[in-house]
């Protein structure tokens, strides 16, 4: 009697469809596209973050920054945020002119790329502006 019920339990798991397992490429695109918000305070977590990654965030020099676009990254859309400057390094000198893009998720700072490739392909079409608030960046 027990092997009947086990038998009719596995016919019953072989009869699941995929969509039983998860979501569907549909709920996955609407999730992904639904926290596709535009970052309001970019600018607060660029400087934030910069502070931190940076191992000498003082006297930044020619700081731009371009707002927030959609941009292709991974399987769908985010907002893709540029910047440029020019940090010292531990050494207190300038290490030359640098670029990153910020990646936000929800309206929050989810990455940041700083790969030369990457970052050119993300930042190619950026209109920058000036960033003095990272020029005047502290510890």
């Amino acid at each position: 009697m027990r092997w009947l019920l086990l038998f009719g339990a596995l016919v019953l798991v072989g009869c699941s469809t995929d969509s039983d397992f998860g979501p569907t490429s549909a709920q996955l695109r609407a999730q992904w596209d639904a926290q596709n918000v535009y970052p309001a305070h970019y600018k607060d977590d660029l400087l934030a973050f910069l502070r931190t990654y940076l191992n000498n965030p003082e006297h930044i020099r020619a700081a731009t920054v371009a707002q927030p676009q959609l941009k292709t990254v991974g399987p769908g859309q985010r907002y893709v945020a540029c910047v440029r400057y020019n940090a010292r390094d531990n050494e207190n000198h300038y290490a030359g002119p640098k670029e990153g893009a910020a990646i936000y998720v929800s309206g929050k700072l989810d990455r940041f790329v700083d790969q030369p490739k990457a970052v050119q392909e993300l930042c190619k079409n950026a209109v920058f502006a000036p960033f003095p608030e990272l020029q005047t960046l502290t510890r």
